[in-house]
């Protein structure tokens, strides 16, 4: 295909093979754990799929909060996810490896937190955001934002990335009348350590 390298050719190939595979042990159903490890593998594919379509657009020049826009992130969620930093004390690429659990580590805490479930909140807090928040500061924080924007109605893709020795997560929620972004910062010891909400322009550039 016009415009395609080797590499994309590769990625395009294992992504239509595994989805023909998956959807021939749908059609089949003679074996539930062909299906699941068929899903397993196209879900790998399609990851291999969107970091090569990812690296494209910043070839051509798309900025990483046109990229952000396009996923429901941050721009800088989306650097962080996608992106190629380089140690500039080395100028060897960055450490771009999650620790075992992240992500559901960061699922949980979205849960916990969107559904209003404070007194488990502040257990995943480090002891230094403990000493800074408590029930009535969380739920009057949530508060204000469906004052603002309506009831809640669910969040995007949770992908955490690494950071500072743990891993942040930038994660845009959906309300009834608007969004924010919810930026959380996971420790070493998978506590959040940082927390904040904000508006999805803030992130962009």
């Amino acid at each position: 295909m016009d415009g395609m390298s080797s590499a994309d050719d590769s990625v395009a190939v294992g992504v239509a093979a595994t989805a023909r595979r998956l959807v021939e042990e749908f059609t089949r159903g003679t074996s539930p754990g062909d299906a699941v490890a068929a899903a397993r593998d196209l879900s790998a594919a399609a990851e291999s799929a969107l970091h090569m379509a990812v690296d494209r657009a910043r070839a051509a020049g798309q900025s990483w909060r046109d990229i952000g826009d396009v996923l429901g992130t941050s721009r800088q969620a989306a650097f962080q996810r996608f992106g190629h930093p380089v140690d500039p004390r080395t100028g060897q690429p960055m450490n771009r490896t999650l620790p075992p659990g992240a992500v559901e580590r960061a699922t949980e805490f979205l849960d916990r937190f969107t559904a209003g479930r404070w007194e488990e909140v502040l257990g995943d807090f480090n002891d230094f955001m403990r000493a800074r928040h408590d029930v009535e500061r969380l739920a009057k924080g949530w508060t204000d934002l469906i004052g603002m924007f309506g009831g809640y109605e669910g969040y995007g893709e949770v992908s955490p990335v690494p950071a500072g020795g743990g891993t942040v997560v930038d994660v845009r929620l959906e309300f009834e009348a608007g969004e924010a972004m919810l930026f959380a910062h996971f420790d070493a010891d998978g506590k959040v350590a940082a927390l904040r909400l904000h508006p999805p322009s803030t992130a962009g550039g």
